[in-house]
């Protein structure tokens, strides 16, 4: 059905939020070539169903897939919740079972036990991510010894993709959802940014979380933990093409892209149009 020739490494998002997560992979692994593509004309992905996420999630990778990719992260924590099991079980083995599909939910999950103290951990993420309780499900695998709340930020995509995360606006819908979440376990120390567009939010956020509390945002260990997964599988090592390029595609504007990208990468890029459908 696809190439079978190396290809770049595919990264996914809804909007520009897997821009911080892509930003720290290629960082951590400048030598591979990559392909970004950001579903923004059908932006935002958490407030829909799991069958419509995972329709759209489908078919964003079937193009990452078409346009050569091996190896595609799902850079959203709302595709990962909704998606990414069953594009794993049901899809894969149809389209190609040499491919991979990976998430950004576990690569987070595996640090929990080594970070948090209280063992008590705190998740904010979209409405999507935190109605199919998949961190909580997750952690309740590896370390059922971990208390879990979580609270759902609504607002808080809506003022990272408008670049209004640094407005004085923005305060009050931080604390507001921050103050309901350690109200529900005042005991959190670890604090996990359940979507990837909330590191914008990041210099917000430490205002009003108690002293002490771990933040933790995702991109960085994510690309740790991708390095990690393409030493221990050599043969998918081998199917990625390693050039330094990467290209960037949206479903909206290009212009629009490149212009709220330039906010996330801090540098101008080069942004391509597509249709997936």
């Amino acid at each position: 059905m696809y190439s079978s020739l190396p290809g770049p490494i595919g990264i996914f998002d809804s909007g520009y939020g897997g821009l911080t997560v892509f930003d720290k992979i290629r960082e951590r692994m400048p030598e591979y070539d990559y392909i970004y593509l950001g579903d923004n004309a059908r932006a935002p992905y958490g407030p829909r169903s799991f069958d419509v996420v995972y329709r759209f999630t489908r078919q964003a990778v079937m193009k990452l897939f078409a346009e050569g990719c091996q190896l595609v992260i799902l850079a959203c924590n709302t595709a990962s919740a909704k998606a990414l099991r069953t594009i794993q079980q049901r899809d894969l083995p149809v389209w190609d079972e040499t491919r991979r599909v990976l998430g950004v939910i576990r690569p987070t999950v595996e640090l929990m036990d080594r970070i948090s103290r209280s063992k008590h951990v705190g998740v904010v993420g979209t409405a999507g991510t935190i109605a199919s309780g998949s961190y909580q499900i997750e952690i309740a695998k590896m370390f059922p010894h971990i208390q879990v709340s979580s609270e759902a930020c609504p607002m808080w995509v809506p003022l990272v993709e408008n670049n209004e995360f640094a407005s004085p606006g923005a305060d009050y819908f931080v604390r507001k959802y921050l103050d309901e979440l350690f109200r529900k376990d005042p005991l959190i120390d670890t604090l996990i940014l359940g979507c990837t567009h909330y590191p914008l939010l990041i210099d917000k956020i430490r205002q009003y979380i108690p002293e002490g509390v771990t933040l933790l945002p995702q991109g960085e260990y994510v690309a740790s933990s991708l390095e990690d997964y393409l030493h221990r599988h050599p043969e998918m090592d081998q199917k990625l093409t390693k050039g330094g390029t990467c290209r960037f595609l949206t479903t909206e504007s290009a212009e629009k892209f490149s212009e709220a990208a330039s906010v996330f990468l801090s540098r101008p890029i080069e942004v391509e149009q597509v249709v997936i459908d």
